[in-house]
């Protein structure tokens, strides 16, 4: 009887376990072109509007910022998921961003970040 009721309950699955099964496979490239796509989204909201005025922009930056500072891993789709399928290293990314973001404000312009640049290059070659 026990067992039956086992059959009927969720597996616990780590993140590790979940994408060790797709990568390398054909289902790989989807995968990781839509967690390159969500990345590059993030960034991309980061950097237009990290000097934005307006609630609605600042409201965008605050979510990419926030998202981008998350250590958490329990979200398939968190920032460290996301960049450790993508062979990005989380960390180097975050201080890219983040001196990009001291570097913007101290020239009062935009200027794309060439260390987020060259990770979202890197990924999507690959």
């Amino acid at each position: 009887m026990e067992r039956s009721v086992g059959l009927f309950e969720p597996d616990a699955l780590l993140p590790a376990q979940f994408y060790a099964a797709f990568r390398g496979g054909i289902a790989a490239r989807g995968e990781r072109r839509l967690m390159l796509a969500v990345l590059q989204d993030a960034l991309d909201c980061y950097q237009k509007y990290a000097f934005a005025r307006d609630g609605h922009g600042r409201q965008l930056f605050g979510d990419a910022e926030a998202w981008i500072s998350c250590s958490d891993r329990d979200w398939y789709f968190s920032f460290e998921n996301i960049c450790e399928t993508l062979d990005i290293n989380p960390d180097f990314l975050r201080r890219g961003m983040q001196t990009w973001r001291e570097h913007a404000a101290d020239s009062h312009h935009s200027v794309p970040a060439i260390v987020a640049a060259g990770a979202m290059h890197q990924a999507a070659a690959e």
